[in-house]
């Protein structure tokens, strides 16, 4: 998507002309640096075509270029887009039809597509006991550590790092982006609370932390972090070696890290990634018998809806009662269920 670019002026305007209005109107950081680089994809498809005016964009050509999309390859991991990839893609264009219908460039009643099936059957969720086990793997000395040249203490620091970051994923049921950005000060270690500071929409949310995951995250932060600190200051609770805010790749890497530490067979061959330890932990709270009004605060969502593939992926038929959605609920976390 990077790599396309816009020879047409107009063009060019609209896609960052609609960035800024999807910046105005709050949508989160990710949907305002992804949906224009998709419609940069569909512009571009229109001056393939040798159109060079947004009025001459309509319904047909919006769909020919997403029948496009679905017949092209995945650049990143081959084979085809996937439904969740795709969606993206069918969000921004709605996004996009949206804005050239209120600032009346284009009166397009509505985008044409329609969501594809949702991926939820192929949705990874780990048992109880896969879980535990990706926290042992995080105390076995990884072969040929040596080769990295770190010390002892290094090692120390990084794996108990993996074990606060299992805490704050899994535990605590964060996004991605949500458990990059947490700062030691959101932590209330008394309070046993997490405040989510740059939730989705730029939601604030406070979470609560089971004993087992307050336990690793005092190990961490008080006995462990200041390694990674080597005498600096800083506000990320997740270090690199550099003193530097862990990004999210980095953690991707030390959770399938911890997936070939488990040395478990069955657990290597599942595709695992961040937000399955969120998943994971949500169905399990379902199982639990927490309500699901509970677990959508508890998970930051704005609507039911989002909540409710958990009560498939748990197995659960009868769905529970969806009101009092705003009734004031203390989320209580045993440490069993964590």
């Amino acid at each position: 998507m990077k790599s396309v670019l816009l020879k047409t002026p107009s063009f060019r305007y609209l896609e960052e002309a609609f960035k800024e209005w999807l910046g105005v109107l709050g949508y989160s950081p990710t949907t305002v640096y992804y949906a224009p680089l998709h419609v940069r994809e569909l512009l571009y498809s229109l001056e393939s075509q040798g159109i060079k005016n947004i009025k001459q964009m309509d319904s047909h050509r919006i769909i020919a270029h997403y029948i496009g999309l679905r017949e092209r390859a995945n650049r990143t991991r081959g084979g085809a887009l996937g439904n969740n990839a795709l969606n993206k893609h069918i969000q921004a264009v709605k996004l996009f039809t949206d804005y050239l219908r209120q600032v009346g460039r284009l009166d397009l009643a509505a985008s044409p597509l329609r969501n594809e099936a949702s991926d939820t059957e192929r949705m990874t969720v780990l048992t109880m006991e896969e879980i535990q086990l990706l926290f042992k793997a995080s105390h076995r000395k990884p072969e040929g550590i040596r080769h990295y040249n770190l010390s002892d203490s290094q090692l120390d620091a990084i794996q108990s790092r993996d074990r606060a970051m299992l805490s704050i994923l899994y535990g605590c049921g964060l996004r991605r982006n949500e458990a990059v950005s947490v700062d030691v000060g959101d932590i209330n270690f008394d309070g046993s609370i997490l405040l989510v500071r740059k939730g989705k929409n730029y939601k604030e949310r406070f979470v609560p932390i089971s004993k087992s995951s307050l336990k690793y995250l005092q190990e961490y932060v008080y006995d462990h972090r200041p390694e990674l600190l080597r005498g600096l200051k800083a506000e990320a609770l997740f270090l690199s070696l550099q003193c530097k805010r862990l990004n999210g790749q980095t953690m991707i890497v030390r959770l399938k890290h911890l997936q070939r530490q488990t040395e478990d067979k069955d657990m290597m061959e599942k595709e695992i990634g961040l937000h399955t330890l969120r998943h994971s932990i949500a169905t399990h709270l379902l199982q639990a018998g927490m309500d699901i009004e509970s677990i959508a605060r508890f998970l930051g969502h704005g609507s039911l809806e989002s909540t409710q593939i958990y009560t498939h992926l748990a197995g659960i038929e009868e769905e529970q009662p969806f009101n009092n959605m705003n009734k004031p609920t203390r989320i209580q976390l045993h440490e069993d269920e964590l």
